[in-house]
């Protein structure tokens, strides 16, 4: 099976225009997020918590489904947005 786009490539692209263009900047949309996730929880929920479980939902999938590459995509594409919400604090 080949690729016209790496993962990186792919998850950098969503993550650069795609999504801050209709979610707005990471640390916003995973805040967001983040708060609803609070309240159901009842525990403080930061965005950077939030991304490292979706990332974590992304690994349970690739367990049944290990060929799934949006996953794999989708995993690069959270570590990104963690990264991009400690750099904007």
């Amino acid at each position: 099976m080949t690729y016209d786009e790496d993962v990186l490539s792919i998850a950098t692209r969503l993550t650069s225009n795609d999504r801050q263009d209709h979610y707005g900047p990471p640390h916003e949309d995973f805040a967001r997020s983040a708060k609803m996730w609070s309240a159901i929880l009842g525990v403080d929920v930061t965005p950077q918590q939030f991304a490292l479980c979706m990332i974590a939902v992304k690994i349970s999938r690739l367990t049944e489904t290990p060929t799934h590459r949006d996953s794999v995509v989708d995993i690069a594409g959270y570590a990104r947005c963690y990264d991009l919400c400690n750099q904007s604090q």
